[in-house]
C-alpha cells in the first residue's frame, strides 16, 4: 500500500508538473535587451495598499542589495525619498500624473521602479498563523515611459513551526498560544528579501552582472496574478521532499 500511495504520489507530481507554463526572460520582456536597457534604477516610495503602517519603510530598505547584486545601479531609497520629500513629494501617487521622463531627467537615471506593497499581515487559524509578503514590482522607462519589466510575488510563511505538544486540550491549547505568539513576532524583513529573490529571478541581468546579455533563454513561470490559495514554505519545502 504505501508504493501504491508513493506512484499515485508521483504520478500526480508529474501530471501538474506538466501543466505549468513557462517562458524566457527574452520572450517575456524584449525591451529589457534593446535600446530601452536599463543601467540605473530609482525606486520610487513604495504604494502601501495594506494595513501594516510601517510596511513601505520596511520593505524600501530591502530592495537595494538584490538590485545591486543583479547588476543595476540602485540610488539609495533614503536619499530618493528625503529629495522628493524636499520637493514636497511624500507619496508616489502624488506623482502618478508625472511623466516619468521628468523624475528620470532630474535624477538622471534609466528607469523608475514603482512598487505596490499588496500583502504584508498575518493570519491566524486554530494551532498555527501565516506571515504574507506580497509586492507588485514594474520598470518604466524613463526615456518612453513604457513599462519594460513587471512581476508580482507573493510569499506567505507558516510559522504553526510543526510543534508536537502532546494530545489533548491542553496540549492543543499550548500549540495554539505557541503558534500565536511565533507568528506575532516573526520578523517581515527577512521574508520581503526572500520574496525579493524570487521576483528577480525573471529580471534580466544589468550591465554590472557577469551573465549581462546571456540570459535571454532563462526560463521562469510567469505571474499573472496573486494565488487565491499560495502555497507556504513548509508546504512547499513538504512537497520537495
Amino acid at each position: 500500500m504505501k508504493i501504491l500511495n508513493k506512484l499515485l504520489i508521483l504520478v500526480t507530481g508529474l501530471l501538474l508538473s506538466g501543466c505549468v507554463t513557462t517562458t524566457t526572460k527574452g520572450q517575456e520582456f524584449p525591451r529589457m535587451y534593446g535600446e530601452l536597457r536599463p543601467a540605473s534604477i530609482l525606486m520610487l516610495p513604495p504604494i502601501n495598499k495594506t494595513t501594516a503602517a510601517d510596511a513601505t519603510e520596511l520593505y524600501a530598505a530591502t530592495t537595494p542589495v538584490p538590485f545591486t547584486q543583479h547588476g543595476y545601479y540602485f540610488l539609495p531609497p533614503a536619499v530618493v525619498f528625503d529629495l522628493l520629500k524636499q520637493d514636497g513629494i511624500y507619496d508616489t501617487e502624488s506623482i502618478l500624473t508625472t511623466p516619468p521622463q521628468v523624475i528620470g531627467k532630474k535624477f538622471g537615471v534609466d528607469a523608475l521602479l514603482f512598487v505596490e506593497i499588496t500583502h504584508w499581515n498575518t493570519q491566524y487559524y486554530i494551532v498555527g498563523g501565516t506571515v504574507s509578503v506580497g509586492v507588485n514590482l514594474k520598470l518604466v522607462s524613463s526615456v518612453t515611459g513604457e513599462t519594460i519589466w513587471q512581476r508580482y510575488s507573493l510569499l506567505v510563511t507558516d510559522t504553526s513551526g510543526g510543534n508536537n505538544s502532546g494530545g489533548g486540550l491542553a496540549g492543543l491549547l499550548i500549540k495554539a498560544v505557541a503558534a500565536a505568539i511565533q507568528t506575532a513576532s516573526t520578523d517581515y524583513v527577512p521574508i520581503a528579501r526572500q520574496n525579493n529573490q524570487i521576483a528577480l529571478m525573471a529580471l534580466p541581468y544589468g550591465k554590472r552582472h557577469q551573465r549581462y546579455n546571456q540570459d535571454q533563454a532563462d526560463a521562469f513561470q510567469p505571474v499573472e496574478r496573486p494565488a487565491a490559495n499560495p502555497p507556504t514554505t513548509n508546504e512547499a519545502d513538504k512537497a520537495a521532499q
